[in-house]
């Protein structure tokens, strides 16, 4: 009989322990601060529920059978976790650029993917928590109902893990702790506020409505908003195509960037 020969395998364990650390140390600082990642959007969405719902909405019809109260709070809530997952990547990365502890973890046997992933991860945990905070709010205003929490759960985590890669690649080309509010002040806020958070596409004139079916972030309220009512205004297998597409995208030019040390350097 031949002799047995083991293969070893590369020891995982400093991989995971490095992983573990980022997204440990980000909870913490996400929690330790949470007067500024988790009060200001649980404020800015009451305000929003109080006023355009309560307020304004008791003057609105009913869309698509359900109070406009209701009906808004699903894309307050996406507006919420696109906003907190970007914010978190573009400004942790930014500031590690800047403080250069970055070098450290390049400097660590961890490989890029699990340093990106460890970025993407503490944007995906503030995301989420701000989410879920925020459905609590919601509740003072209306009930909710759920149509199908597994959707509500998918969509909420695809769209926290697309913002989050968005904000990292931010991240990379900022040259200035300014640059980082350019992406969100005119492109995300505008997108985000013209993605029927507020309304029905179905409301719109026709050009308008097609002109609203390049937006990204239509698909993913659309998507949130059926897990809750059971209502879209695309086909929710086309709001799941557009999300998981962007991620494939973000994922390759992240991956790409990093091998070649794009914006890696403040």
């Amino acid at each position: 009989m031949e002799p047995t020969i083991a293969i070893a395998h590369p020891n995982r364990a400093p991989i995971l322990i490095g992983y573990y650390t980022m997204i440990r140390k980000e909870f913490i600082r996400i929690i330790r601060i949470w007067s500024q990642t988790l009060l200001p959007p649980i404020i800015t969405t009451a305000l929003y529920f109080a006023i355009f719902g309560a307020f304004i909405g008791s003057q609105v019809d009913e869309i698509q059978g359900f109070s406009y109260m209701l009906f808004i709070v699903p894309g307050l809530v996406m507006m919420a976790i696109i906003t907190s997952s970007y914010m978190n990547t573009v400004s942790t990365f930014y500031f590690a650029k800047w403080m250069h502890t970055i070098d450290e973890l390049f400097a660590s046997p961890m490989p890029d993917w699990v340093i990106i992933a460890g970025y993407v991860t503490g944007g995906v945990m503030r995301g989420l928590l701000v989410g879920i905070l925020v459905i609590g709010v919601s509740l003072l205003f209306t009930k909710l109902v759920v149509f199908n929490i597994a959707i509500v759960i998918l969509a909420a985590v695809l769209t926290s893990l697309l913002f989050s890669f968005a904000g990292l690649v931010n991240g990379m080309f900022a040259k200035s702790f300014d640059a980082i509010n350019i992406v969100p002040t005119f492109v995300l806020t505008p997108l985000t506020y013209l993605g029927g958070i507020f309304y029905s596409i179905d409301q719109l004139p026709d050009f308008f409505r097609t002109l609203s079916l390049f937006n990204p972030i239509l698909y993913m309220v659309n998507a949130f908003r059926y897990g809750f009512l059971g209502v879209s205004d695309v086909p929710l297998s086309t709001c799941f195509i557009v999300m998981y597409s962007i991620i494939a995208v973000l994922i390759v030019l992240t991956l790409f960037f990093f091998k070649r040390g794009t914006g890696l350097k403040a």
